[in-house]
């Protein structure tokens, strides 16, 4: 048994080695020969009786969730949707696998993250990606040029998993989009709104909503000497500065990528600003900005998006970031991105660029994405017909990492339940009377419970009240069946009264509508 404890320590070190040497892209022949060894190890463990040896474990990058989880999950989700539904979003659903083809070619680097299934003889599926592709094909196939939707499902990727942060390879995403041909920047600032709200009302600290046009990026990179053909790879690239510094970034523009040094410090300067609408008026009279057309289109959006987003009471949390890139190809338009913020981290810098807040706190990630895509649904349309979209994302797994995070630091009492009433008795034989009376109060649409036992103890089921945190217990007795009347107690104070059965309901129904 200890030779067995220790071949399992082993593989467990061994696995570690073939990880970091993965993470730290070693040659393929060194990791190859890491594997080798971890393979020779699990050889080795076998089982004691021929068997096949396996460990009870969820799958890399997957969880599951107990109850008190799901109890946080099903809070944030009912905030999520009951904001959607506020300002008039309906629903849909689509197949959580799609045709190859369907989603090939829509993601730029973040294609080779996408799950494909195994052939099976017949049509070439994968899981999908995000929510958005298949909510354009959706469009294009029924032919809708209009809706405002929203969608809550699990989507696939392939990634690095970072569990602690709420990264996974399996996960939810809480969508809103609105197709259709509008006015120019009220749906986007609508989305804006939206992320404010759900964010707002979640209480998950400061947050920062940065925004920047995808015509702006484009103009930036072909004023700073980036070839067209290169523009999809920088962005890329770019969209990595929320995770590494820009000296990395550059060096990976410039060595990797084959950028000139100019053109990389050019980007360099422009990728350092932060404002309002301030900023976008800077930058429309900017000597070499001024000069790309689609970049003053961008600039005009931002200005328009900001004179909207006051009307909405929400510039206090958006800033224009030129540093936001957002690596998707499908994006045409303006693109944000919500960050939450951690509270009392000074920023490393000290310097205040185009009105950005002094007290500007360090992000600890992103909870929300989204931008305008008005070229997606075309690529499915046989001819070519666009629906202008615009959408937000809400980064729903992050939220729960953070809000679990914060309840076990808190301390928190989490009901998993939702009864209101327990139906105990203080006396034995008198199940039947309980299971009568709970029958009453389920007919009637109260939550209630009973335990399964025929002659509980009632400081047990008292008890349990306390555990679960049910508020009230209707006992039985046979003084109180020979009266007619059941004891109803409060939990929390231990107040006891009778009440006729005939008023039962509707005293449960008074003292739990007033908790």
């Amino acid at each position: 048994m200890e030779g067995k404890t220790q071949i399992q320590e082993a593989i467990k070190i061994q696995g570690e080695v073939v990880r970091r040497m993965k993470s730290e892209k070693a040659s393929k022949e060194q990791i190859d020969k890491e594997v080798a060894k971890l393979l020779e190890l699990k050889a080795q463990l076998g089982g004691d009786d021929g068997k096949h040896q396996f460990v009870l474990k969820t799958a890399k990058g997957t969880r599951d969730y107990n109850p008190k989880q799901m109890a946080i999950r099903e809070k944030v989700f009912n905030t999520i949707i009951s904001c959607f539904k506020r300002h008039g979003a309906e629903t849909i659903d689509t197949p959580v696998f799609e045709l190859k083809e369907t989603l090939t070619g829509k993601y730029g680097e973040d294609s080779k993250l996408i799950y494909d299934l195994k052939d099976q003889g017949g049509e070439l599926l994968s899981l999908r990606y995000d929510l958005t592709v298949p909510f354009a094909r959706y469009l294009a196939m029924n032919k809708i040029t209009n809706i405002k939707r929203y969608h809550i499902a699990k989507v696939y990727r392939r990634d690095n998993p970072a569990m602690t942060r709420g990264r996974y390879r399996e996960f939810y995403q809480c969508d809103f989009d609105i197709a259709g041909q509008y006015d120019g920047m009220v749906p986007d600032a609508e989305c804006l709104r939206i992320v404010h709200e759900i964010l707002s009302e979640l209480d998950l600290g400061d947050f920062r909503i940065k925004v920047n046009d995808r015509r702006i990026l484009d103009g930036m990179f072909a004023v700073s000497g980036v070839p067209d053909d290169m523009f999809r790879t920088i962005c890329s690239t770019v969209d990595k500065l929320d995770k590494m510094p820009w000296e990395d970034v550059k060096r990976e523009m410039v060595n990797e990528k084959g950028l000139s040094e100019e053109a990389a410090d050019q980007i360099g300067k422009y990728v350092s600003m932060q404002g309002g609408m301030d900023l976008a008026e800077r930058l429309l009279q900017d000597h070499k900005m001024s000069q790309s057309k689609q970049a003053c289109a961008g600039l005009s959006d931002i200005k328009l998006l900001f004179s909207y987003l006051q009307l909405f009471q929400v510039t206090d949390k958006v800033v224009f970031d030129l540093s936001l890139a957002r690596g998707l190809d499908y994006y045409t338009g303006v693109i944000y991105e919500a960050v939450l913020s951690q509270p009392g981290v000074q920023s490393s810098s000290n310097e205040v660029q185009n009105g950005s807040p002094a007290d500007e706190c360090i992000s600890v990630g992103s909870v929300a994405g989204g931008g305008r895509y008005d070229g997606l649904v075309g690529m499915f349309d046989p001819n070519g017909k666009k629906v202008p979209c615009v959408g937000v994302s809400i980064g729903i797994e992050r939220i729960f990492s953070f809000m679990e995070q914060k309840a076990e630091a808190l301390a928190l009492k989490i009901r998993t339940t939702e009864v209101q009433v327990m139906v105990a008795s203080a006396q034995k034989n008198l199940m039947e009377e309980r299971l009568k009376l709970v029958t009453e109060l389920w007919n009637a649409g109260i939550k209630a419970e009973v335990m399964y036992k025929r002659n509980p103890k009632l400081l047990s089921q008292l008890q349990h009240c306390e555990d679960s945190g049910i508020p009230l217990v209707a006992i039985l007795g046979e003084q109180e069946l020979k009266d007619g009347v059941v004891k109803l107690r409060v939990v929390a104070t231990r107040e006891e009264v009778d009440i006729s059965r005939a008023t039962l309901i509707e005293e449960i129904r008074r003292r739990t509508s007033e908790a």
